[in-house]
């Protein structure tokens, strides 16, 4: 029986010069699996068909936008899911999605290698390749990229001798991945750190100098979850859209960063994630509100955790799996509205409240009506300070 590939399929020349190649190298069939995340650019239905053009005995195009926001964009929003205090994870909380429509696609159509188009300097590659681990252990992995030294001159020679219905001419001096929670731009002149990127390398986001006035919104959470813009309702995958919108127009996102990829090596990047970036500053504030302090505390420690384990891949591991739970029970009293300016590239609060606020304006008030027991405070500073009053005297005592 011929064996079956399920390819991780673009529409870009080199996953598209992928299918035949495969093909011959492994003298299997390919199966594209096209999956929508709210990438843009070309329509579904003319990259499923230009796999099938290519040679694909199968092509599925996945809508899973709707999924993409509320299981993998809304828990990075409740984590506050920041990489290096920086990056929302824009690539990374995309491919454990991926991975699980291409294991769906290989039961479904009995494949048995999986094949995708990452290189060996990049961290998609762990990131498939782990996730397939994980969900299915038995499927072997072909990456063309890295095992067979593909290059694009390579990739594009290959087009033009099988005569594949491709244009290889055009090509951008930037690689670019992008999903409904943002986009990435890399490589070119970029990569010399001391460049500064040019207008031309942005798409999400207007230029933030530009004059304009400012955009006033209103975010409603239950629970850690956007429901509502402006007191209207939203989907996940709404809320999302709407700020990326609104932000976008101001200029909110924009990241240039220097970051430590996970195979070893640092990569200067430039993200636009408008709204991913007013969401979680949203979120974060709700949560200054709503959530008692020790737990805050501890929630930080969780948040930078989790986003470390996405961005490495580790989605579907046990850790990301507890702490999934932990971070659900936080925001339990997550629930209310923040509003926001959006202008000259910043998301500001400006304004929050909940029913569930832990700020009580008597104990908060300097002014008539406050609540605070100040008389207490003596005798508490005293205790808190006693530790280091005594370890000082120690120190001292003993010329430490």
């Amino acid at each position: 029986m011929t064996e079956r590939v399920v390819l991780a399929y673009s529409g870009g020349l080199d996953t598209s010069v992928a299918i035949p190649y495969l093909a011959e190298q492994t003298g299997a069939e390919v199966i594209a699996v096209a999956v929508d995340v709210g990438q843009g650019g070309e329509d579904m239905n003319v990259i499923r068909q230009r796999a099938l053009d290519c040679g694909a005995v199968e092509s599925e195009v996945v809508d899973a936008r709707d999924e993409f926001a509320a299981e993998y964009c809304l828990p990075a929003i409740r984590a506050n899911a920041l990489y290096m205090d920086r990056y929302p994870l824009v690539s990374a909380l995309s491919r454990p999605l991926i991975v699980k429509h291409l294991v769906t696609a290989a039961k479904k159509h009995g494949g048995t290698i999986v094949s995708h188009g990452c290189t060996g300097k990049g961290n998609d590659q762990v990131r498939f390749e782990v996730g397939l681990g994980a969900l299915a252990p038995d499927l072997k992995i072909i990456a063309p990229a890295r095992d067979f030294a593909w290059t694009r001159d390579k990739a594009i020679a290959f087009a033009e001798e099988k005569g594949l219905p491709i244009d290889v001419s055009a090509k951008s001096p930037y690689s670019i991945d992008q999903n409904l929670w943002g986009r990435a731009v890399e490589t070119g002149f970029l990569e010399d750190i001391w460049n500064g990127p040019i207008e031309d390398l942005y798409s999400y986001t207007s230029d933030p100098a530009q004059e304009r006035d400012a955009d006033e919104v209103v975010i409603t959470f239950d629970a850690g979850v956007p429901v509502a813009v402006d007191g209207e309702t939203v989907t996940p995958y709404q809320a999302i859209l709407e700020l990326n919108r609104r932000a976008g127009a101001q200029g909110v996102g924009r990241l240039d960063m220097v970051e430590d990829r996970l195979v070893g090596i640092k990569s200067r990047e430039v993200y636009e994630a408008p709204g991913a970036i007013a969401l979680i500053t949203a979120h974060q504030e709700l949560e200054a509100v709503t959530v008692e302090r020790d737990l805050a505390r501890f929630k930080r420690g969780v948040d930078q955790r989790w986003g470390e384990l996405v961005y490495d891949g580790l989605w579907f591991s046990p850790l990301k799996r507890s702490l999934d739970a932990f971070i659900d029970d936080a925001q339990r009293y997550v629930s209310g509205e923040v509003r926001l300016t959006l202008h000259a590239g910043r998301a500001t609060v400006t304004g929050r409240r909940s029913e569930a606020s832990l700020y009580d304006f008597g104990m908060a008030t300097y002014d008539t009506g406050d609540t605070f027991d100040q008389s207490l405070a003596k005798g508490f500073v005293q205790l808190w300070g006693l530790p280091s009053k005594m370890a000082a005297a120690r120190d001292s005592r003993l010329g430490g």
